[in-house]
């Protein structure tokens, strides 16, 4: 295993579970690469899929606004309409 020493690395504690570690020591074994290696490339692997997730916003942004209704205010006017529609009710009954 190596043991290398960057300037421009600093060292990190984490706590892990008893069986997290035993699966970490025999990786490293398995692989002869050292615990700190095994753990930046599983971070980076996770970075990358991290980058590649869609979230919502992106995914909807396409259609934001696209079927919009005309009327500026109706998030602010909601319950004024609710009120208008319960009377126009009443008023048929």
């Amino acid at each position: 295993m190596k043991t290398s020493i960057n300037t421009n690395e600093v060292i990190t504690t984490a706590r892990l579970p008893v069986d997290t570690r035993s699966k970490l020591l025999a990786l490293s074994r398995i692989k002869n690469k050292t615990k700190s290696d095994i753990i930046i490339e599983s971070l980076e692997m996770y970075y990358k899929q991290e980058e590649n997730e869609i979230d919502s916003f992106t995914l909807g942004e396409p259609v934001f606004g696209k079927y919009g209704s005309g009327e500026s205010d109706r998030a602010t006017s909601y319950k004024q309409r609710i009120k208008q529609k319960l009377s126009d009710r009443m008023a048929k009954c």
